[in-house]
């Protein structure tokens, strides 16, 4: 069995040649003055030093480095998902925003401006499992997901604060720099990268690093109506009158 120096002078060559750096660029890289041959061939030990900055630069588990773990990276799957901004309701209550797909165009751009979000129709929720947590509703665009969500069928979703915090192989909302996606996101073990994957065969998998997504929302449930004959802007509306009748209906039930 290999000790664990011989492990981490092994591992060392493989993160120089990720990176696609020459020796001298990979000691320039690390800001260090060792001889980087001698490290890949375990005749010099890494030093704490050259430890730091492969954490710093490279984003290296020293636990992995020294085959102690199979996770490679510091903070796979740690990015910040959390939603950027919440709305309230006139009882300082946080409120279920709704994004179609017209206002989906401009989301990740807005994503932390609070008054474009104040401009987006809202409702309040009634029922238990739809409180102590952030909600949102997004309409779904295209037919990726097909059969499990249809176009312009609207999925009610939980904001999640980072990916670890999300169970494997889940329906999202993923939000990037420039676009929505409703995609089911497999995660890699012991990496960064996720994989988002259509349910309709006919799309190809999309592998992104995790530290490109702005927000993650776990679908948990889905609202169809028939639109087919109605436009964006009265499909939202009627959304609207359909929450509004459900709140009152569980008001007058409590009221009982």
């Amino acid at each position: 069995m290999e000790d664990s120096n011989t492990i981490a002078a092994k591992r060392f060559k493989q993160i120089r040649k990720n990176n696609g750096a020459t020796q001298k660029e990979f000691a320039g890289l690390l800001d260090i003055k060792n001889n980087i041959a001698d490290i890949e061939r375990g005749r010099t030990k890494i030093t704490g030093y050259t430890l730091v900055k492969l954490i710093q630069q490279c984003n290296i588990n020293p636990l992995w480095l020294y085959g102690f773990s199979a996770i490679k990276n510091m903070n796979a799957l740690q990015a910040d998902v959390t939603p950027k901004v919440i709305t309230l309701n006139s009882e300082k209550n946080e409120n279920m925003v709704l994004v179609d797909a017209k206002a989906a165009a401009g989301y990740p751009t807005n994503i932390q401006d609070r008054h474009w979000f104040t401009e987006l129709p809202a409702f309040d929720f009634p029922l238990p499992q739809y409180r102590n947590a952030s909600f949102r509703g997004f309409q779904v665009q295209g037919d990726s997901m097909y059969p499990n969500l249809k176009p312009n069928e609207w999925v009610i979703a939980k904001g999640m604060d980072t990916l670890n915090d999300l169970s494997n192989k889940r329906i999202c909302v993923v939000v990037l720099k420039d676009s929505i996606l409703v995609k089911e996101l497999h995660k890699q073990p012991g990496s960064s990268l996720v994989e988002l994957i259509s349910l309709n065969p006919s799309y190809p998998k999309i592998t992104i690093d995790s530290h490109e997504i702005q927000e993650v929302w776990e679908v948990t449930s889905k609202l169809s109506f028939d639109i087919h004959s109605i436009g964006e802007t009265a499909t939202i509306h009627e959304l609207q009158l359909a929450m509004q009748r459900l709140t009152s209906e569980v008001n007058s039930l409590k009221n009982k």
